[in-house]
């Protein structure tokens, strides 16, 4: 549950701030639904006393935190219509745009595209802020609209696209672009172990549409297998994924990703990691174990991690009003860092690197003093594990230094380049990087101002201000070259020599490691207190 606090302040305790237990208690709950195997009745009754205790408290009318409770509160229930009506009703962040976006977004999950629409348009209306940020997503929204659309029309009349007919200028997640790769390639994907493809439709006991959060316990037969479904791990607009125990073994815990239409790219990006990635790098980059096509699904059979994601890691600090400590920062910097240098080594291109999909990797043995800069030990099983590879990219399958014009419409993780329509390649990652970097430092998303230069050009630098006790120089070098990538710097030395510099720092202070395991332990224990 990503719960944003308001600025911290000394009076920010339970007496002065009566909402902060009851966000506590909802985020304990949500951890426990999401890694144990209690149902989520006490959840939704705990969110339904919330809304009802403080929905006409006038401290909390504004209060974003307050709005994401409704939002939890609509998601549970069946007539979500009549919740947003409850909270225009109450005045719930009326002239907030984060009210109407998330809205919208919810309503485009549930494919009421005209609706979602139609609440873009009320909040532009009412001059909603950031109203900018409420115009840029409303555009984005028609830009999906429009994808879908003329996908719809290369259906229609047969897609001829390919990569030959236009090299200048690739969107690599174009559907055409995808459908050409993939029926190039069938014959050698076919034969990847894990490989099974039916004409058929799903035709299982358990109907796939029916699986919601709700469906916990329901059972669904999977080449020749049973999958228990213990909860939904996250969802999108075209996939969700569950946690399941394979043949109802709590032993044996996968991640099944249930996407409609069928999508066999992700499979197949996860066997080239296998293929390119070094085997001590590996476990950084997630593992499909096998793909089920149907006519109308596919299912993806991936590992699961049960310690949550880089996004919880900073949600648990924000929810009290804390932010993540420095060392800690400079860790996962690290961390990310490392694994983009390797991906990219490997001519390989994430596409959506955000915190959502960086799940968190824990040790079985305690971690030492010792094998921290060479990644030895106990350190090699910590860290951060990079998933959904749906918009991934080989570089291999394209022309000799193509680069690229597509945009991934992520709301905050859309690179320099894609805002100015220029092309990208590895700015996509990279800037992603730098916005989870801000997330961690600053409890909010990156915005970025273009400045001059000393030379007479211009550089793109966040807006935030870095605090004093910060090692500011650090941080500085790191946005200044990630966000004003020069073509002629070599990629992989940039990444390395930022890394390094991170690695230096901790590395010539002793205590910096002690703390940095410290706040690991403290970590892992509040992520897995359930």
């Amino acid at each position: 549950m990503a719960v944003i606090s308001r600025d911290r302040t000394d009076k920010d305790s339970p007496v002065h701030d009566p909402l902060l237990p009851w966000l506590r208690s909802i985020k304990k709950s949500l951890d426990a639904l999401n890694s144990s195997d209690h149902g989520g009745t006490d959840l939704d009754e705990l969110i339904s006393n919330c809304i009802r205790t403080f929905k006409t408290d006038g401290r909390y009318r504004n209060d974003v935190r307050f709005l994401k409770i409704w939002f939890l509160h609509m998601d549970a229930s069946p007539d979500f219509e009549s919740v947003f009506r409850e909270m225009e009703q109450n005045q719930m962040c009326v002239n907030n745009s984060m009210l109407y976006e998330s809205y919208a977004l919810f309503l485009e999950a549930k494919g009421k595209l005209t609706d979602a629409l139609v609440v873009y348009q009320l909040g532009i209306s009412r001059n909603a802020e950031p109203l900018e940020r409420l115009k840029k997503a409303k555009a984005l929204f028609c830009d999906r609209m429009s994808e879908i659309v003329n996908a719809c029309s290369l259906e229609k009349k047969g897609d001829t696209g390919s990569i030959e007919n236009d090299k200048s200028c690739i969107n690599p997640w174009s559907i055409s672009i995808v459908k050409d790769l993939l029926r190039k390639m069938h014959s050698e994907i076919s034969k990847y172990d894990g490989y099974h493809s039916s004409t058929k439709a799903y035709s299982g006991k358990v109907a796939l549409s029916s699986l919601q959060k709700s469906a916990r316990n329901k059972v669904v037969e999977i080449g020749g297998k049973k999958y228990q479904i213990k909860g939904c791990a996250g969802q999108g607009g075209f996939a969700q994924v569950f946690k399941a125990y394979v043949n109802s073994n709590p032993d044996d815990v996968v991640a099944l990703k249930i996407q409609k239409p069928a999508f066999p790219w992700e499979f197949y990006i996860y066997r080239q990691l296998d293929k390119r990635i070094p085997d001590k790098e590996r476990s950084s980059f997630g593992c499909a174990h096998r793909v089920h096509l149907y006519s109308d699904y596919s299912i993806l059979v991936c590992d699961y991690l049960s310690h949550g994601t880089l996004q919880d890691a900073i949600n648990s600090s924000v929810v009290i009003g804390e932010f993540m400590e420095e060392v800690l920062c400079m860790y996962y910097t690290i961390e990310m860092l490392y694994m983009l240098e390797t991906l990219h080594s490997a001519g390989m291109v994430h596409g959506d690197f955000k915190p959502d999909n960086l799940l968190i990797r824990y040790p079985r043995d305690d971690l030492t003093e010792d094998g921290f800069r060479d990644r030895t030990g106990p350190w090699l099983d910590q860290g951060l594990c990079l998933v959904d590879w749906g918009r991934g990219i080989d570089l291999s399958l394209f022309p000799d230094k193509t680069e690229f014009k597509g945009d991934c419409r992520t709301s905050g993780f859309r690179c320099v380049e894609m805002q100015e329509n220029k092309p990208w390649t590895f700015q996509v990652d990279t800037y992603g990087l730098c916005v989870i970097v801000h997330m961690m430092l600053h409890n909010s998303y990156m915005e970025i101002d273009k400045k001059s230069s000393s030379d007479g050009g211009y550089l793109y630098l966040p807006k935030s201000s870095f605090k004093r006790y910060w090692q500011v120089d650090l941080w500085k070098n790191l946005f200044t070259k990630l966000l004003n990538v020069n073509p002629s710097e070599n990629h992989k030395e940039l990444l390395k020599n930022l890394r390094e510099s991170f690695q230096d720092y901790i590395c010539s202070n002793p205590s910096l490691i002690k703390m940095l395991k410290q706040l690991l332990v403290k970590q892992r224990t509040s992520l897995c207190s359930a």
